[in-house]
């Protein structure tokens, strides 16, 4: 058993948890700050998993933290990327009206998009669609340039790098178990026995981040339903079909975006992903057995019920449509006429982190709580890759009020 004393563990070894981390060994060089990862390395997870799409925060309430840190965190990532040599490509998307009764959705997006300070936006109609995307069927689209593409992986890796090069530790490995607060200390054990001791604690566990609030002695707001996004790539042959990033017109009443189209930044095209929920928070797609523990407590979970009776038709379609590669390219030719299932080889999986309030409404906005000497972040998917770095500030400054 190997035990350490720390000013603040960071629980959560992925973008948001490293780039918190960082800030705050930036603003505050005295403090001494750890790290906790419960996997073998970095950005395991949502972090990792995802499509690398750099969002513009053209959908999200203006006003809302889901704006404001999108917008000014897509910035600071590209700064970021430029100055530590990582790939990124601001290639611009199109968000697509299939039916005159998504114009008005349209419109509304493009009013959020100015209201959130884009630059750029215009709205296209089918002719000018075709110079952008010749392969696209809309009956009006939005143009979206401040989109792009980055491998969020390699950011990870660069925070983490930077973050230790300045005196600090990751330590892998380490899934906490228990928390206690004895005084003003909390002592931080994981499963295989090591301990950290902390007088700060940021809580950024993604996926287990209502749990970790509870081992803290917090009653979280939310629970935590792992939602799985399942994605197909299309084949080397058929990839001309798409030359950046097409998005259909989003439900507005879910936070997911719906089956698009994203060319990666190693060029390969993606399709997806779908919303199916997981029975487990590492229940990946061919990877992992269910957990039939985490299934349990969503049962307990009075939340997921009440979602699952207002929602219930479009949750059966996703899973039918997850095991059906036909149904899943029926899914994508509504965007591009052309997509034919033989187009579409399997790719991988992710989990998304998604909130859901005791009432079944599901979380649309970032979620965080503190007191004294901890802070919680238990909302935090899409676009929260993007817009870690300036979730990371904003954290980091919080804390310093409180260290004060």
């Amino acid at each position: 058993m190997t035990s350490n004393e720390t000013d603040v563990a960071v629980i959560g070894g992925g973008l948001v948890g490293l780039a918190t981390a960082h800030a705050i060994a930036a603003k505050a060089p005295h403090l001494r700050l750890t790290v906790l990862e419960a996997e073998g390395s970095v950005g395991r997870h949502q972090s990792g998993r995802n499509s690398g799409v750099l969002h513009s925060g053209v959908y999200y309430q203006p006003g809302s933290l889901k704006a404001r840190l999108c917008r000014t965190g897509a910035d600071r990532m590209v700064d970021f990327c430029n100055e530590h040599g990582i790939s990124i490509e601001q290639t611009g998307k199109v968000i697509v009206a299939t039916a005159t009764s998504q114009i008005a959705a349209i419109e509304e997006i493009e009013r959020r998009g100015n209201a959130n300070g884009l630059t750029g936006l215009r709205t296209v109609d089918p002719d000018e669609l075709a110079e952008l995307e010749p392969h696209v069927i809309s009956v009006a689209a939005l143009s979206v340039p401040q989109a792009g593409v980055v491998d969020f992986s390699d950011v990870a890796r660069r925070l983490s790098g930077l973050f230790t090069a300045m005196g600090h530790d990751v330590r892998t490995e380490f899934r906490v178990s228990a928390i206690k607060r004895n005084g003003s200390q909390y002592q931080i054990s994981a499963l295989t026995g090591n301990e950290c001791g902390a007088t700060y604690l940021v809580n950024c566990a993604g996926l287990q981040s209502d749990r970790v609030a509870a081992l803290a002695g917090e009653e979280p707001p939310v629970t935590i339903i792992p939602f799985r996004g399942e994605y197909y790539v299309m084949r080397d042959d058929r990839d001309y079909l798409v030359r950046h990033l097409v998005y259909p017109v989003p439900d507005p009443r879910f936070p997911f975006l719906g089956v698009h189209f994203t060319r990666r930044i190693d060029g390969a095209v993606e399709v997806g992903p779908n919303a199916v929920l997981a029975l487990g928070r590492h229940h990946y797609r061919d990877e992992a057995k269910p957990d039939w523990g985490d299934v349990r407590q969503m049962l307990r979970t009075p939340g997921l019920w009440r979602l699952g009776r207002r929602y219930w038709r479009t949750g059966a379609t996703e899973m039918i449509r997850s095991r059906s590669k036909r149904l899943y390219a029926s899914a994508a030719r509504k965007l591009i006429p052309e997509v034919q299932a033989t187009d579409l080889v399997r790719g991988g999986s992710g989990i998304r982190a998604q909130a859901v309030a005791r009432n079944g409404k599901l979380a649309d906005d970032f979620v965080i709580i503190e007191n004294e000497s901890a802070i919680h972040v238990l909302n935090a998917p899409s676009p929260a890759a993007t817009a870690c770095l300036a979730i990371g500030d904003r954290i980091a400054d919080r804390l310093l009020e409180k260290s004060k």
